[in-house]
């Protein structure tokens, strides 16, 4: 009877063992899943693709287990998306007032960057665009944003502040989409964002009008609150108005908040 109790007694503690090990496993396992699973959801201006590309990166090498995932647009579209539910743990602005649309749900916005307008004509400007009046000229062909978008308030604004309207041909539903028209050769002319000029390199001329320095856009970034991830968000943020944030995005033509 002895012995048997001692054979029980001792397959009783290989399978509370087993049990142990098995629970530490698991739990062990489960936690490295969870950290490698993380996803980080930031929806940013277009204009942002290229800095914010960069700094993700440098995120993501700083903060293992956590994927940055990106999505671009122009901020009004983004922003309704987000208010339809679409995942976004950080949202990034091309203005101030897309950041205000989303209400509460943007925790503590910071600006971390500014921009302003400029023209951007075929290499070489062949059509001669000097000033914003020359895009009304006879034989050109215009391309801006759409009001709701960033870029596109900044043009009605320059607008007003001339008195001249440009007599567009179509409205873009993202600064991107103005630039890629006018890359492509389907328009002679376009108002993008300077950071957008010079990202494009030789394949565009740029043309500055002085009317352009009295039109500021701020970008603002926050926390989407109730997000899935706001710690890791909140971290993000601090990454782009680090000082590395920052030199990337200066480095880009951004000016400084």
């Amino acid at each position: 009877m002895k012995k048997l109790f001692a054979v029980g007694s001792a397959a009783a503690l290989v399978l509370l063992a087993g049990c142990s090990s098995n629970d530490t496993g698991t739990s062990a396992s489960s936690a490295s899943a969870s950290a490698a699973s993380t996803t980080l959801n930031v929806s940013a201006a277009a204009s942002l693709k290229k800095t914010f590309t960069t700094i993700a990166g440098d995120f993501e090498k700083a903060h293992p287990g956590v994927k940055v995932s990106l999505s671009f647009a122009g901020s009004s579209t983004l922003v309704n998306q987000i208010k339809q539910g679409s995942p976004a743990d950080v949202f990034a602005s091309a203005d101030e007032k897309n950041m205000t649309k989303l209400g509460d749900k943007a925790l503590d916005p910071k600006i971390f960057a500014t921009n302003t307008l400029v023209i951007v004509t075929a290499p070489g400007n062949p059509k001669g665009i000097h000033t914003i009046a020359d895009l009304n000229k006879a034989g050109v062909t215009t391309v801006v944003c759409q009001v709701a978008q960033p870029c596109g308030a900044a043009t009605a604004t320059v607008e007003k502040n001339t008195g001249i309207t440009i007599n567009a041909k179509s409205q873009e539903e993202s600064v991107t989409a103005v630039l890629t028209k006018v890359t492509s050769g389907q328009a002679d002319a376009g108002l993008v964002y300077v950071t957008d000029a010079k990202g494009a390199g030789d394949k565009v001329a740029t043309v500055v009008d002085p009317a352009f320095a009295a039109v500021v856009n701020k970008y603002p970034i926050a926390v989407v609150r109730g997000a899935a991830n706001e710690g890791v968000g909140k971290e993000f943020v601090d990454a782009v108005l680090s000082a590395s944030g920052q030199q990337v995005l200066q480095a880009a033509g951004f000016g400084k908040p």
